[in-house]
């Protein structure tokens, strides 16, 4: 039985504590928040606020030193590193700021990476990851090389490869940081039309007070521990 009541997310006394030397850092102090399905949340905070160190944790990237943290229904801090690998494969797909696409691999190669973790067809492949490309308008660059892209393409083909799967959660590292206005905009475009028409639960980690407009519940980190957090969402064509 779930003690994550009704919350797609819930983080209950979450600490994570790292040690160098006789040094101890907590980026993130006996956390509490609750997130619901199918919600758009922005996560902002100066460097070293703990940002990151969460969305790793929703990840499943790293453990957690206490407390509790339940994604839609799971308790994370019971799986084993090989299950939270297994989790984390069917249920979390990745953005990040710096594309992390492989240059020696297609736009439709890249896109359909996460699908051989899974059991899958060839052509139940080729079907997932078409239609993933398709969703970011760019199954006319299937064939192309991530050299022969620019930013926002590349950024909407790691977009595709983070949803090809079909998630329920989707968490971004910056997406746009490395992109200009413009690219930027599309970028968060698509983003949002994952969260309205597809249901998609997305937690975003940015800087930009614009991107973090996009999102419905705005939350402020300082010191590993939530100090605000916002009704947003700006209305966007």
């Amino acid at each position: 039985m779930s003690d994550a009541g009704d919350d797609f997310i819930r983080c209950k006394g979450l600490t994570k504590v790292y040690r160098r030397g006789d040094t101890e850092i907590v980026p993130l102090r006996a956390l509490d928040l609750a997130i619901p399905r199918g919600a758009f949340v922005s996560l902002m905070g100066p460097s070293g606020s703990g940002k990151t160190t969460l969305l790793n944790l929703l990840a499943g990237i790293d453990h957690a030193t206490s407390g509790e943290l339940w994604i839609d229904g799971q308790n994370l801090a019971r799986l084993s590193r090989d299950g939270l690998a297994a989790w984390r494969a069917k249920s979390v797909g990745i953005i990040f700021q710096s594309y992390n696409l492989v240059p020696v691999l297609t736009a439709y190669e890249n896109v359909e990476l996460p699908l051989l973790l899974h059991d899958f067809s060839r052509r139940e492949r080729h079907e997932r990851t078409m239609a993933a490309l398709e969703t970011v308008a760019l199954a006319d660059r299937a064939s192309h090389f991530p050299r022969q892209l620019s930013g926002g393409q590349e950024q909407r083909v790691a977009i595709a490869r983070a949803i090809v799967a079909n998630p329920p959660l989707l968490l971004a590292d910056e997406p746009t940081g490395d992109l200009d206005r413009a690219s930027a905009d599309m970028v968060l475009d698509l983003i949002d039309r994952l969260h309205r028409e597809h249901g998609r639960t997305v937690v975003m980690v940015t800087h930009d007070p614009l991107a973090s407009s996009r999102a419905r519940l705005q939350l402020h980190l300082d010191k590993g521990t939530l100090v605000e957090a916002l009704a947003g969402g700006a209305k966007h064509a």
